[in-house]
């Protein structure tokens, strides 16, 4: 194992160490979740470039391969600071941020993941309209390379692949609204955005799609865990219902 590297980084997290340091968690693409002690990365100086959602160039190092570390870094993309502008991109950007910080093994690749995150922080600009569904699609993506995946290509009764539109909150599999009728009101909502299907997605589908992949997240990727899903997650997802409320 390498004891230095240096490569683009995504800031997931950051805890206050002494007086000024700070203990930064990070998600790049060849060594996953990384964490490293960034000296005075609490300070007015650093502490910006160390925002959840950040993409920095980093460098970390360490004498043996198992210790913490010495992390540097240049921000390359302040994307905590654009997010600030709109309350639910903040949200969506922090809730991105703590699923991977929580759900995603220290120091194991996963570079699908890596990337999605990137491209998901890239289009926050174009307005959460966009991001929603891109978001969505990222945490069924990251239940798929922890092995949790949604099996979403047929119906898990009939085998057919037409009007899909619920899913199995025990299996995760695809369930037709006609064979899934006597049980629909135990199982999940499917929004078409998850099926490939064009259009733009209503914040109503929005939030049946975060309290899908939610129920599958906290249940599988949480579950082991004391505290289960973010707060932040749960906050994201109060704000979508809030705005769907709105109309």
């Amino acid at each position: 194992m390498s004891t230095e590297w240096n490569g683009p980084a995504i800031v997931l997290g950051t805890r206050p160490l002494g007086e000024s340091g700070a203990v930064v968690s990070l998600l790049t693409e060849a060594l996953g979740r990384h964490a490293g002690l960034a000296k005075g990365g609490a300070s007015r100086a650093q502490s910006a470039v160390w925002l959840p959602g950040n993409l920095v160039e980093a460098r970390w190092v360490a004498r043996l391969p198992d210790q913490l570390g010495a992390l540097s870094g240049e921000m390359v993309h302040p994307a905590a600071a654009l997010a600030m502008e709109d309350p639910l991109s903040l949200s969506l950007l922090s809730a991105a941020c703590a699923v991977a910080e929580g759900a995603l093994p220290e120091r194991e690749p996963h570079p699908r993941c890596f990337h999605g995150l990137v491209t998901l922080i890239a289009r926050l600009g174009e307005g959460t309209a966009a991001a929603l569904p891109d978001y969505i699609r990222w945490e069924a993506e990251l239940l798929t390379e922890l092995g949790y995946g949604l099996d979403l290509a047929r119906c898990a009764l009939t085998g057919g692949v037409e009007d899909l539109t619920l899913v199995s909150p025990r299996t995760g599999r695809a369930v037709s609204a006609a064979a899934g009728a006597p049980w629909a009101d135990r199982l999940l909502p499917l929004p078409r955005f998850l099926l490939g299907q064009s259009g733009p997605a209503s914040l109503a589908e929005c939030l049946a799609g975060l309290r899908l992949t939610g129920h599958f997240l906290g249940r599988d990727a949480f579950g082991h865990q004391q505290r289960g899903l973010p707060v932040a997650r749960g906050m994201l997802q109060d704000r979508v219902a809030m705005a769907a409320s709105l109309g």
